[in-house]
């Protein structure tokens, strides 16, 4: 009943995002049908506080217990709150915010519960969407590569274009606009390049009790340290073929490789090690990108974006430079997955997350 309520014309759709860097949630309207844009639409913000922080913070990496328990109402709490403040909705896309990843041991926690905030806020909402596609088999990430699709579609690419997140995790999806739908084959190929902002806001959270490196203005101050550079691009993930997923803290050694360093010299050679995995990640691609349009935080970071520019042998551009907004593009990646869910349309495939067969993933839950 519900599925057939939404499967007409393009919908009014919220979608939400809350990070590996932990710092809010992002809520983005998109008006869709799950296989074009139709527009953007208003958009909001709700920081956590640094208590909020910390209860996240000391549950990453579990399964559960308490403190998975404690987040799990910290999560759900913020994203009511945030979202009361959207009118006219026709659907929720609620990601949830993610506490571990172990795809290879066929699991996955984004925690959250869809069911209670339909409840709450009187709207259908489409939540777990990374659960189905690890189950069978799939890396249960990157998941928005198929809004990407649409997305290369909106600004009328005509040649093979990169969408480059520089979250706590760098994930990279290669799009051939040419194709008719993201599930075609040839159509994309994603998987996350590695680390990216998470240890470089790790050293600042250590040594100097910031968030981030504000501007790149710490390790602009500093110099790679080509040594530890080198031991970081040893590391097995790096030979691995995508597609392929990281968790947050799979890389948490890094801070070890530049325990010694000064905080520029540290912040700096965090910084290289980031872009020198978005350029080995490139050389994956089926062709090299006419445009990397890059999303996320690490955009900001002028010298993560000098490096990739240096490193890399295609235009890189902010991706507001096409007129998307990077600040937003995954909350609406999570909004146009939910018109899928409630479509019965493939949310992830091979090329995507190297599952086995195209997945329609994701829970549809209704307010009744």
């Amino acid at each position: 009943m519900l599925k057939a309520k939404l499967s007409k014309g393009p919908l009014r759709i919220a979608g939400t995002m809350s990070g590996t860097s932990m710092d809010g949630v992002d809520v983005a309207v998109l008006e869709t049908d799950g296989e074009r844009i139709y527009g953007f639409g208003e958009t909001d913000y709700r920081a956590y506080s640094e208590a909020e922080q910390r209860v996240i913070s000391r549950a990453m990496g579990q399964w559960s217990g308490p403190d998975v328990d404690r987040a799990a109402v910290t999560v759900q709490v913020a994203h009511q709150q945030v979202l009361k403040s959207f009118e006219g909705l026709d659907l929720i896309g609620f990601h949830g915010q993610t506490l571990s990843h172990d795809p290879r041991g066929g699991r996955t926690l984004q925690v959250g519960d869809g069911q209670g905030l339909a409840q709450e806020l009187k709207v259908p909402v489409a939540w777990d969407f990374r659960s189905a596609d690890v189950q069978m088999g799939g890396e249960g990430a990157p998941l928005a590569p198929f809004f990407h699709f649409a997305c290369a579609k909106w600004i009328k690419a005509d040649a093979p274009v990169a969408f480059l997140n520089l979250g706590g995790v760098g994930n990279l999806t290669w799009v051939d606009p040419r194709k008719s739908a993201p599930e075609d084959a040839g159509a994309l190929l994603a998987f996350d390049t590695g680390p990216a902002n998470a240890p470089i806001d790790d050293l600042m959270r250590e040594r100097l009790g910031k968030g981030f490196d504000e501007d790149g203005a710490l390790a602009m101050k500093g110099a790679v340290e080509t040594g530890a550079l080198e031991l970081f691009l040893a590391e097995a993930y790096f030979s691995r073929m995508p597609p392929k997923s990281l968790d947050r803290n799979d890389f948490a050694e890094m801070i070890d490789l530049v325990r010694e360093l000064s905080d520029a010299d540290a912040a700096a050679t965090l910084t290289g090690m980031a872009a020198a995995a978005v350029a080995h990640g490139i050389e994956h691609c089926p062709s090299l990108p006419a445009t990397l349009l890059v999303t996320g935080g690490g955009r900001k970071n002028p010298v993560m974006m000098e490096m990739l520019r240096v490193s890399l042998d295609c235009d890189v551009q902010p991706v507001e430079a096409v007129g998307l907004d990077g600040d937003m593009l995954e909350a609406q990646a999570f909004a146009f997955l939910a018109a899928r869910v409630a479509r019965g349309l493939p949310t992830s495939g091979p090329s995507t997350t190297g599952v086995k067969a195209l997945v329609g993933g994701g829970v549809l839950s209704s307010p009744a």
